[in-house]
Formats: structure tokens, C-alpha cells, sequence
């Protein structure tokens, strides 16, 4: 938990649905279980009953035949409670490595609007599938493309972006009381209608926008596991479930690698104010909240001038470039940005240096270690046009990162993070600051005693009621300038390097 730190087919109907039912009382819960649980058992404020939700079910969630029949039944359930419901759908298991594996078997270089349709048939397959056990369960069922979802996107094969969202044919199917079932992944442009994909993990985009769309009360993301945690349990076998994140919070831990939410997913749900909750496909147990904003916080979270530390976490697949002897000018600037842009290179912290030539600068910046082979070959590429000296590559570097809220009014965050990362003899290089993170590039060599080390000095890595302890013992020597500013309107990251 958070703590306070101070210092292409036409879509098909099945089956018929029955009358929707009450849902039992359960035990006396803790605080925030208990405000969820109101999701489901009362005619709240946050979702009552009648209201829609989307249940997206991810591909270890529809992995095998058992699976489905799984996802079928928990759709039925929530069904009776008395709720409507939009269930959207991965490939089953590795389908889609399968896939691409396939298409690289006949094509060195597959067609990318070829490979999107090709793609797009392994959540064909799991939505015609759960289709059928729904019907088993009782209720009607009616699959979808995400062309006949209405999700419209550009023309980006393989990383597709949603321009336009039109649930119409969703609404009418949720008036009929049939259960619409929409492949995820995938969308069409709006001109030509060719299918598109949304990239990797672009199921989870597919659900939260519907969820906004449609006005949905709750997007619920089911997966293999039971939540956000502190860190990886299975490398940090102590870390804890988080019971609930803002969605700045959970921005700056996908950001940081957390590969439970799709990035795209938690912006587009930030922007929409839309409560995500991530849970078990395999379990009944509570999961973690992602809520749009700390005044919707289900438990009493800390004055705005208190800093919360909610996770250390570490990033190893990274690679700096150097672009030394730049010009001088925005101009320039623009320039080498935009170059990196076309191709969908994914910068992330970047610094300018002067080492002393006139007016010429050293730019540096990280980026994915899988991509920097195709910056640095982009980059010699346009050498003549930039006007930069030369180029440097380090290729094993990774990333440590504090994620919370308020990190720019506790001076002592950053004391006690500076601090705990020289006692373990760790090289920083690029740091970056944000109003819910704190992140330093070192050696990737070093990565794990740095996450292990800023871990320790924050409380992370001991047990609750230690590291409660642990972080009231810094509450009073931490305490910064009184902030008001709200956490969506940051300023920017402040970069900075080591001499």
C-alpha cells in the first residue's frame, strides 16, 4: 500500500439473456475492500446497479478452454448482480507470437497492413469462443471486430492511435440485454476501413475506451495476477499488493516497466476520469484501484504537502546515445527530435550539455535498448542534415525509479534517495524529476543493488508495520513548502546530469 513519506467477419448473437438477480452481502471487510465491494453490492454513487462495466480478459486469462469457461462464468455473475456488462478479449495465450512467427515464415518483410489482418484473428478466435460459454452460462452473447466496436484509429500499422470511438452498435446490443463480446487489439482507419492493431498490450486500450465512450462505471482489467505490487514478487519475494493507486501514480510505474497496465490505457483513462481496477482472473480476491484522482480515494490518503512513496522499480532494457557537437539552437533541436519521432523511437530522458565548444552542444538521451540500434543508423543517416559531430552508444544501461506523489515538496525525498544510492556505491548518470517520480540512469550492472538499496532506505523492503514505522520516523525532519498544485498539472520533468 501507498505510504505517507515525508523527509473482418459480420458479428454474431447467441443464446438469450435471463432477468438480472440480487447479489449476496458479504463479511465485514477493511476500508478500502469495503468501498469496492460497494461497487457491486450497493446502489452507490460510484457504480450502481444497472450500470455498466467492462470486463477486459487478457491472454493468460484465456489461455485454454478452461480459461474461457472461466471469464464466461465471472461475466454471468456480474451479470446477475444486476449490472450490464462489455466484455473485451485478448488472443489466447502466445496466439499472437504464434502469429508473428508464422507471417516471419513466409515474408522476411511482411506487409504491415497484411500483418495487422493476420493478427487480428487471434482475439477472433478467443470472442467466437467465449461467446459459446456465455450461451452455456445463460446469457446472450453477440461478438464484435474492433472495426464493429467502432474504434477508429489512423493509419499506424502495428501501433495504431484512436482518433474516434462510436459504440453504437454496443449500445444497442446492451439495450437488447445481450452481453456484447469485443476483440481487443485492434481497430480500422477511417478512411479505406483497413484494419489496424493497437500494439502490444493494446487490448487493455480497447477497454478503457469503451469504457469511456460508453460511460461505463468501472473498467476491470483481469489478468494472471492479483494486482499492482510494490515491486516484481518474483524477484522481491516481500513485496506488497497495493490496495489503490491514482492514476498519476500508476502512470509513472508503466512508464518504469510495469507491465500490468498498458500505458496508453492509463492515460486514455486518466483523461476521461475513469476508474480502472486490475485483478485476478484466477481468484475472487480484491485487486488494486487505479482512480482518477486523489479525491476519489477510497481510504484517507495524506495532506497534498506530504509526500507518498508507493514503489521503487527498476528498468533494465535501456541504452543512452550521445549526439555530440550538435548546433546550438532550437532549430537544431527540433531537428533531431523530429528525425527520432518518424519512426516511433521512444526517447525518454534527455539533457543538453555544453562542453565548452561555441555554440555547439552535446545532447543526450535514453531510450529502449531494443530501439537504439535503429536510432544510431537513423542518426549516422542524417549526419549531413543535423550538423553534429559525432555519435557515443552505451547499451547497458538501466533505470531506478521512485514513484509516489508530491515529490517536489519533500526535500527529503530527494536527500534520502541521493543518500541511499551513494552508500551503495551506485553511478548516476541522466536524472529526471516529476511530481510523482524521481528516476536516475546508472549501469545496468547496478540496477539491482540500486532498487535494493532505495528500497531499504524508504521502507519498501521491510514489512508493513515496519516500514510504517520506518517512514514515521522521517515524517517530521521531511516536511517541505506547503504545495496546492494538483498532480495532473505538474510542471515539466527537470533534467539534470552528473558532472
Amino acid at each position: 500500500m501507498s505510504m505517507p513519506f515525508e523527509h473482418p467477419a459480420d458479428d454474431h448473437s447467441f443464446g438469450s439473456a435471463p432477468p438480472a438477480g440480487p447479489v449476496e452481502a458479504t463479511a465485514r471487510t477493511p476500508l478500502w475492500t469495503e468501498w469496492t465491494h460497494s461497487l457491486y453490492t450497493d446502489a452507490g454513487p460510484t457504480v450502481p446497479r444497472g450500470s455498466l462495466i467492462v470486463q477486459k480478459f487478457g491472454g493468460s486469462s484465456v489461455a485454454d478452454a478452461a480459461g474461457i469457461c472461466r471469464a464466461a462464468r465471472r461475466i454471468a455473475k456480474t451479470r446477475e448482480a444486476g449490472y450490464q456488462v462489455v466484455a473485451v478479449v485478448s488472443a489466447m495465450g502466445d496466439t499472437t507470437d504464434q502469429l508473428c512467427e508464422l507471417a516471419a515464415g513466409v515474408s522476411q518483410n511482411p506487409n504491415p497492413g497484411a500483418l495487422d489482418s493476420l493478427l487480428s484473428m487471434g482475439e477472433a478466435v478467443s470472442s467466437s469462443l467465449l461467446a459459446m460459454a456465455l450461451v452455456d452460462c445463460g446469457q446472450a452473447a453477440r461478438t464484435f471486430t474492433g472495426s464493429q466496436a467502432g474504434l477508429i484509429t489512423d493509419s499506424v500499422h502495428g501501433k495504431a492511435r484512436i482518433t474516434d470511438v462510436r459504440p453504437g452498435r454496443l449500445r444497442t446490443c446492451l439495450d437488447h440485454d445481450t452481453v456484447p463480446i469485443v476483440a481487443g487489439f485492434q481497430g480500422r482507419t477511417q478512411k479505406g476501413r483497413r484494419v489496424t492493431t493497437l500494439g502490444r498490450g493494446g487490448s487493455d486500450l480497447t477497454a478503457v475506451a469503451l469504457a469511456a465512450a460508453l460511460g461505463a462505471g468501472i473498467c476491470e482489467i483481469y489478468t494472471d495476477v492479483d494486482g499492482v505490487y510494490t515491486a516484481d514478487p518474483r524477484i522481491v519475494p516481500m513485496a506488497r499488493k497495493i490496495a489503490a493507486l491514482s492514476s498519476e501514480e500508476m502512470l509513472e510505474f508503466a512508464a518504469c516497466g510495469s507491465k500490468v497496465m498498458h500505458l496508453r490505457s492509463v492515460e486514455y483513462a486518466r483523461r476521461f476520469g475513469l476508474p480502472i481496477h486490475v485483478r485476478s482472473s484466477f481468484s475472487d480476491e480484491m485487486g488494486t484501484l487505479i482512480l482518477p484522482g486523489l479525491d476519489r480515494s477510497p481510504f484517507q490518503r495524506p495532506a497534498p504537502e506530504q509526500a507518498v512513496i508507493t514503489e521503487v522499480s527498476g528498468c533494465e532494457a535501456l541504452a543512452e546515445i550521445t549526439v555530440a557537437g550538435l548546433p546550438d539552437d532550437a532549430a537544431s533541436m527540433s531537428a533531431l527530435f523530429r528525425s527520432l519521432a518518424q519512426p516511433g523511437i521512444g526517447v525518454q530522458s534527455i539533457v543538453e550539455k555544453r562542453p565548452g565548444t561555441a555554440r555547439r552542444a552535446d545532447v543526450v538521451f535514453s531510450l529502449p535498448a531494443a530501439q537504439s540500434a535503429s536510432a544510431l543508423s537513423l542518426l549516422r543517416s542524417r549526419q549531413p542534415d543535423l550538423g553534429f559531430e559525432g555519435l557515443q552508444h552505451n547499451g547497458l544501461a538501466g533505470k531506478v525509479m521512485l514513484s509516489g506523489l508530491g515529490m517536489r515538496s519533500s526535500p527529503a525525498v530527494f536527500s534520502t534517495f541521493f543518500n541511499a544510492l551513494s552508500k551503495a556505491r551506485v553511478d548516476l548518470d541522466l536524472i529526471e524529476i516529476s511530481e510523482t517520480g524521481l528516476g536516475a540512469l546508472t549501469r545496468a550492472d547496478q540496477l539491482e543493488n540500486a532498487v535494493r538499496a532505495v528500497r531499504a532506505a524508504f521502507g519498501l523492503s521491510t514489512d508493513r508495520a515496519a516500514a510504517k514505522t520506518s517512514a514515521a520516523t522521517r515524517l517530521a525532519a521531511a516536511r517541505g513548502p506547503a504545495s496546492h498544485q494538483h498532480p495532473s498539472r505538474s510542471a515539466p520533468a527537470k533534467l539534470t546530469r552528473r558532472a
